[in-house]
């Protein structure tokens, strides 16, 4: 129960869609979605694919709590090989995709091969067929999404697509679902435009059964009102979203800006939660509208925004002065703090943009701030640019990239290559602020030490969802460890990282970890699916995906060398705030952090670990 126990295969090679059972002995073991999903690629192809190959194989998973009336049951990942990595990527999206592939009865779709012509995968319950879209190739995500539901006379269906930017080969291109929620990280999108895969359309009635209702019943409404009662996700996130987080963490002195170069931002507050929420609808110059839900979820921490009607960047833009998906922490950070714009008109529009076109804002942002930095260094000059100014600060430079990213075109095509690759072409690879070639998030480790050993050992690159020590180091949460240090953060990185593997396999939102340990979670987990399922076996699930993970990057070329950061976060000191003079300590957590995962000094998993995690 709580599994379909139904995997959709389709080959865009032959152009063929079959059914075939679930693995329920791998299921056991890895719960689902990223977990799950992550292991039936590491069987199916080789860790040294070109992630832009037909070879290169494309799951999109839901895990066993998706569809279910557990509280923000509504995820879904795409696991491939990463576009902008090539290591492997598990990219997390909410909405109501992931509820409508689970309630058409499959656990995942796998995509192999590629289609010889741009195609769509129209799914209702168990009727799949591949369909032409060649008159949705060149669209934007939104225009994908509204033509689909109008071709098919059904608002109900919901679309997950790729914009231009997934088609034009951008490295961070994402997979955008209900307009606005993203699979947004690792170029997950750019596999999918590489595959002439347009968009994945699905209906689905079927519905989704558990293994014991009345108990199931009791711990989703146990756990709801765990959500409820938390300053988190009871007051904090509804009100003011995620981007309640930009004042206090350039309070702490961990907001990176001007690409990293310093850690506090004079116009946080300009582009922070607080910001959008002073001005509201009644005034007529709102920016935040309201919130907004995902699929089951009692959080609501989405946003609704709207751009002043006289601003620049709306005179012929219609269409972006109110649209669902207004800023996030991560990206209201990257698109303004890191590139040292503080309009947050300008935030939002380039966001729209994002959206609209699918592309990863949190690299995109970063891309900007390196850009940035080549140019004031006169390694960049306005004719290289086509005639932009790209000075810290500039919001209409910001915003007119973000429109050339999106299409591919003039030096949106160079932006569009992320950090790494453009850092290096024009002779400073150190400039780009990354890990494995994926952008940092909106936390600098020199104020925020365990989120150094974070970026440095996360599996798909720099990311902050993969071991949010945040939460314990700035807010407290399960408890609070002091940002400053490194002692003791090698264990809680690990602690942190193997949580959040059994979270994402179990179908729910990290969010809820604010709130909920897995002592809360695995009462669902159980409830709801075969088998037993403790916080212990949980934690055991979490730490077997961890190393799956591993062992693919290690096959497929990645070492020890690659557990780093840039040497701005190792040798230049913070400037300001509480981490004044300090770097990140990296080279004193790794060792420990290698010892407490049970790997060789060459970070290599045991073959004594291996053997207990049935490696």
């Amino acid at each position: 129960m709580a599994w379909a126990k139904k995997v959709l295969r389709v080959n865009l090679t032959a152009g063929t869609c079959t059914d075939e059972p679930l693995r329920m002995d791998w299921a056991q073991q890895y719960l689902g979605q990223r977990g799950l999903a992550t292991k039936y690629l590491a069987e199916e192809t080789d860790p040294r694919v070109d992630p832009l190959s037909p070879d290169n194989k494309m799951i999109m998973t839901t895990g066993p709590l998706t569809g279910t009336c557990a509280s923000t049951a509504g995820r879904y990942s795409v696991v491939t090989k990463g576009a902008l990595t090539g290591a492997i990527a598990c990219s997390n999206s909410g909405g109501f995709f992931g509820n409508e592939m689970k309630n058409a009865g499959y656990d995942m779709v796998i995509f192999e091969g590629r289609a010889a012509q741009p195609v769509y995968l129209l799914l209702q319950n168990d009727k799949a067929e591949l369909l032409p879209a060649d008159r949705l190739w060149g669209r934007t995500v939104w225009e994908t999404e509204e033509w689909i539901k109008e071709h098919h006379q059904d608002p109900l269906i919901r679309v997950a697509s790729v914009g231009v930017s997934g088609e034009r080969g951008v490295k961070y291109a994402c997979v955008v679902n209900d307009m606005h929620r993203a699979a947004g990280r690792s170029g997950v999108g750019a596999v999918m435009g590489s595959k002439h895969l347009k968009a994945v359309a699905i209906r689905g009635t079927v519905g989704v059964k558990v293994k014991d209702f009345g108990r199931f019943l009791e711990a989703a409404a146990a756990g709801k009102t765990v959500l409820a009662e938390n300053a988190v996700t009871g007051q904090g996130l509804p009100t003011y979203g995620t981007n309640i987080l930009m004042n206090v963490i350039n309070e702490v002195g961990a907001l990176p800006t001007h690409n990293h170069r310093d850690i506090q931002f004079e116009g946080a507050h300009n582009i922070s939660g607080e910001k959008m929420h002073e001005t509201r609808a009644s005034d007529g110059k709102a920016n935040l509208i309201t919130n907004a839900a995902c699929f089951g979820c009692t959080i609501a921490c989405g946003r609704v925004s709207a751009i002043e009607r006289t601003h620049y960047t709306v005179v012929d833009r219609p269409q972006y002065q109110i649209a669902s998906g207004g800023l996030e922490y991560e990206a209201a950070w990257a698109l303004g703090a890191a590139t040292g714009v503080d309009d947050i008109d300008a935030c939002t529009f380039a966001n729209f943009v994002c959206n609209e076109q699918g592309f990863d804002p949190i690299s995109f942002g970063a891309t900007v701030g390196a850009a940035m930095e080549l140019y004031e260094m006169g390694v960049l000059t306005q004719d290289q640019t086509g005639g932009i100014d790209l000075k810290f600060g500039n919001a209409r430079a910001l915003t007119d990239l973000a429109e050339l990213t999106g299409r591919g075109e003039g030096f949106g095509a160079e932006i569009g290559l992320g950090s790494k690759l453009l850092c290096a072409k024009y002779g400073h690879p150190d400039l780009s602020m990354s890990v494995k070639g994926q952008e940092f998030p909106a936390y600098d480790s020199r104020g925020i030490q365990g989120m150094g050993l974070t970026y440095a050992t996360s599996n798909r690159g720099a990311c902050h969802l993969r071991s949010y020590t945040v939460a314990s180091e700035v807010l407290g949460v399960p408890e609070k460890t002091d940002p400053l240090v490194t002692d003791g953060k090698a264990g809680l990185v690990k602690a942190f990282q193997d949580a959040t593997a059994a979270v994402d396999s179990a179908g729910i939102c990290l969010f809820t970890t604010f709130a909920w340990t897995l002592d809360d979670i695995a009462p669902q987990v159980d409830a709801a699916c075969e088998g037993e399922w403790t916080s212990e076996s949980l934690l055991e699930v979490g730490e077997r995906i961890w190393n799956l993970e591993r062992q693919y990057n290690l096959a497929a070329g990645f070492t020890k060398a690659d557990d780093t950061l840039p040497k701005r976060l190792l040798k230049e000191v913070a400037k300001t705030g509480p981490a004044k003079g300090l770097t990140n300590g990296l080279e004193t957590m790794l060792p420990e952090y290698y010892q407490v995962r049970g790997w060789t000094s060459e970070g290599i998993p045991t073959n004594e670990t291996l053997e207990r995690l049935a490696l």
